[in-house]
């Protein structure tokens, strides 16, 4: 076993992974997995630059991942960052921030290489000869990857969270016209995304990241969040859309009354679901398979 740390720098989250892994077997055993909302893509939609107290707040996050490394020995470290630096006009304030702190240089990878590791990580532990469509709804980014042990076709777009609640959300709740432009920038997305990806071939629809394990714990009701019943929880179609009607009539005191949503999703959400809504239904999809293993099982794997 080989002991290894993965850190996945997205548009909404950074988030650690230390784990033992068989370089061989693939086999994962968890040793540290947490999570710190930095919001380091505050404005890129807008600007195209990060902004500075995004960019303090990340590099806290990494002093603490720091720490937690150091203590647990891990050997070999990698940290991946996706979408808000793939698109920053200052992204070298960021690498180089991250190289004093934690000693290695950020791959800021494609959105090809973001579809293959959350391909990898969600569906390790999934069997049968089924075809999947592994949907990942991050911050900046939606990666699409279709497949069964290995990935045949992969496309990232750039509809996330974050980027459609800045683009298109002022009011609380949002009007019917504010949903209305999300949408539409959403099924444009899915159009492009399915020029590369058979999106409406696949047997099983697999759904990862916060917005999608924050459906499904509300769906699932539960009082507070556990990442145990939400991990490989069948949520319905029908689920998915009662979620995300309740959540676009809500206000933010009424999202933030929710036990399970993080703080640091209550002003996203809304648009999380949308886009979750909005893949079920164009698919077809009668019900998601939710996976709280996903791009950074998948970088934790490559390090081994």
């Amino acid at each position: 076993m080989t002991r290894v740390a993965g850190i996945d720098c997205g548009t909404n989250s950074i988030r650690l992974l230390v784990a033992d892994v068989h370089p061989e077997t693939g086999e994962l055993i968890e040793l540290d997995r947490r999570m710190t909302i930095v919001r380091l893509g505050q404005g890129v939609d807008k600007t195209g630059r990060l902004a500075p107290e995004a960019l303090e707040r990340t590099f806290a996050a990494c002093r603490e991942y720091a720490e937690v490394i150091g203590e647990l020995g891990a050997e070999r470290v990698r940290f991946v960052a996706t979408s808000a630096s793939r698109d920053a006009e200052n992204r070298a304030d960021f690498v180089n921030g991250v190289v004093e702190i934690l000693g290695v240089e950020p791959e800021v990878i494609t959105g090809d290489q973001e579809a293959e590791f959350s391909f990898t990580g969600a569906t390790g532990e999934l069997h049968g000869d089924d075809r999947r469509l592994v949907v990942d709804i991050g911050g900046g980014s939606t990666e699409f990857v279709v497949g069964n042990r290995h990935v045949e076709a992969a496309r990232s777009v750039d509809i996330g969270c974050v980027r459609l609640t800045e683009r298109h959300v002022r009011h609380d709740p949002p009007t019917a016209e504010e949903v209305a432009a999300i949408r539409a920038d959403v099924r444009a997305a899915l159009d492009l995304a399915a020029e590369a990806v058979p999106i409406d071939t696949a047997e099983t629809l697999v759904g990862l990241a916060g917005s999608v394990t924050t459906v499904a714990a509300i769906a699932l009701g539960l009082p507070e969040y556990d990442s145990e019943k939400v991990h490989h929880a069948r949520i319905s179609a029908a689920q998915v859309a009662e979620v995300t009607g309740r959540l676009l009539a809500s206000t933010h005191d009424e999202r933030a009354a929710i036990p399970v949503i993080h703080p640091g999703r209550v002003d996203v959400i809304i648009a999380g679901a949308l886009v979750l809504r909005e893949i079920v239904e164009r698919v077809g999809a009668r019900e998601v398979v939710v996976s709280e293993h996903d791009i950074l099982d998948g970088i934790a794997l490559s390090v081994a």
